[in-house]
């Protein structure tokens, strides 16, 4: 079969305008589908690794915007005593825009000691040191410092938090990258009203042998007649609620990439039938000369499969470029889904294709293979 690509290439080539329409459609098709699917797979990783689910959030009841919880940080304190807490860390948020954003910018502000120790941050530029010695400091992760042109040393504001950057950080949770680390204290007293012993949420990371739901039950117990009561969940589960209604809206564009594999299959489809009727005695001279009609057919799935994947790699290969270097995100009520390109994601893209082009010649190419030779011959 490889001997006759030159022939199909060829072939495809004396109808070039057709040939670039279908590859330039496809590859556009296979772009949306790549960004479509690369923000399903953001909200996954977001929500069910292993450490969102092995992580506890308590955050005060019955409250949604990161501004209004207000939790007593002496509560750490007393979520540390429970058996099998490992460690508590209070963390102060805030966010320019609660609503969902393409721009939102989300603050969080914890112990410098914690935050070393519990984010997995790799230091691209800048140092920790400095982080650590500076009081209105801030590490800011790489998608939201290429997004806004954040730089070291040059003092931003933003929703009337000013801060010095000091390093600019890659987080190992994809989603982390959108974030500005500061100074718990900091935080508290930013924007002019004092908020100091006072914290949005606690982050409680718990021992491989504890029971989850056992140890969320326990710290709202505790604190269900308290000064403020909380809501604990894993921390899957509160940024799956938090984003409930993103997650619906992404849950629901997954029909655009049906769509937009749908498209391609008739793209291909329409164009391999309309090479295969200005071929019809082109075939029949090749089956004159001894081709048989199965390999008709596979010359026709050949040149269908090479019109999809050709648009489907151009597309792909666009997609994972501008996921990469656009570090695209979208957050709403300080919970931010990262788009990011993975090699599942660009195989898959690549195999969709190479499956829509199978598919759309076998019906041309059996229609091909199906012609009497005298018949064909007769074709103007």
């Amino acid at each position: 079969m490889l001997k006759f690509v030159p022939y199909i290439l060829k072939g495809m080539w004396r109808h070039r305008t057709r040939t670039l329409l279908t590859v330039s459609g496809a590859a556009v098709a296979l772009l949306v589908f790549s960004f479509v699917n690369s923000v399903q797979q953001g909200l996954a990783r977001l929500t069910t690794n292993d450490h969102s689910q092995r992580t506890l959030i308590v955050f005060q009841e019955n409250r949604f915007c990161p501004q209004s919880s207000l939790l007593p940080q002496d509560y750490a304190g007393q979520i540390a005593k429970l058996p099998q807490v490992t460690e508590v860390v209070p963390i102060k948020v805030y966010t320019n825009n609660c609503r969902a954003s393409l721009d939102s910018i989300v603050f969080q502000g914890m112990p410098a000691d914690q935050l070393a120790e519990t984010r997995g941050l790799e230091m691209l530029a800048g140092s920790m040191a400095d982080f650590v010695n500076r009081q209105d400091a801030a590490i800011v992760g790489e998608i939201v410092a290429a997004r806004r042109g954040i730089k070291i040393g040059e003092k931003f504001s933003i929703g009337g938090v000013t801060v010095l950057p000091v390093g600019i950080v890659r987080a190992s949770q994809a989603a982390e990258n959108n974030l500005i680390f500061t100074h718990l204290d900091f935080l508290q007293r930013s924007r002019g009203d004092s908020q100091v012993g006072v914290v949005t949420q606690f982050e409680v990371k718990l021992s491989g042998a504890a029971d989850v739901e056992a140890t969320a039950a326990a710290i709202d117990d505790r604190f269900r007649n308290g000064p403020v009561a909380t809501a604990t969940r894993s921390k899957g589960m509160f940024q799956a609620e938090t984003i409930s209604d993103l997650a619906e809206l992404i849950g629901f564009i997954h029909w655009l990439g049906y769509a937009c594999v749908g498209l391609v299959l008739a793209l291909v489809a329409t164009t391999t039938v309309m090479s295969v009727q200005d071929r019809i005695q082109e075939h029949s001279v090749l089956q004159t000369i001894g081709l048989r009609p199965s390999r008709i057919l596979q010359l026709v799935i050949g040149e269908s499969m090479i019109l999809s994947t050709t648009g489907g790699l151009i597309g792909v290969a666009g997609g994972v470029l501008l996921l990469y270097f656009g570090g695209f995100c979208i957050a709403a009520e300080g919970v931010s889904i990262a788009f990011q390109p993975s090699l599942s994601l660009a195989g898959l893209g690549i195999l969709i294709s190479a499956m829509i082009g199978l598919l759309a010649g076998v019906a041309p190419g059996w229609q091909a293979a199906q012609t009497k030779i005298v018949t064909g011959l007769r074709q103007p």
